[in-house]
């Protein structure tokens, strides 16, 4: 249990100090993070992502697309259990969960009626947010690299013990 909550504080930290500090547009650790948590901890910890999502927006300020972000980050990490069995499987299941971000993020926003309700708006919308998606992409795939690092070092020092 003990284990249990310093592994949700350090999610809670992980993911503000992503959303807090400066960055550019997309580029953060929280599409890596909603995937390797559930795939590195476990499924039970999805609960704390999405609450960490919520604590984080009460101060950054809700939007109007929120429940699809937040239903993509929940889709990425009930979908990370099926790419946990090697690096590769693992770097393209985090990638994959940045094209779902994106799909179900921007299908949201064109629902909102932003770009009109018509398939030429539908295109101008993810169209619009190609250079985000790009951000997106490059983040999740470094910091994806980054706790790929960590975890292996961390593996390999328990098993050196």
């Amino acid at each position: 249990m003990e284990r249990n909550i310093k592994i949700s504080i350090g999610i809670l930290f992980a993911l503000a100090v992503s959303r807090f500090i400066p960055h550019p547009p997309n580029f953060t650790s929280l599409l890596a993070l909603s995937f390797y948590i559930p795939a590195i901890f476990g499924r039970k910890f999805i609960p704390v992502v999405m609450l960490c999502f919520l604590i984080t927006d009460i101060f950054i300020g809700f939007h109007s697309v929120v429940f699809f972000t937040w239903g993509s980050v929940l889709l990425i990490g009930l979908l990370s259990r099926y790419f946990t069995n090697s690096f590769t499987s693992r770097i393209s299941g985090a990638l994959l969960g940045a094209c779902l971000f994106f799909l179900v993020t921007n299908f949201g926003i064109w629902l909102l009626g932003t770009y009109g309700y018509s398939l030429d708006g539908l295109i101008l919308c993810f169209t619009l947010a190609l250079p985000f998606f790009g951000y997106s992409l490059i983040s999740t795939l470094i910091f994806s690299v980054l706790i790929e690092s960590i975890y292996k070092i961390k593996v390999v020092n328990l098993t050196l013990k």
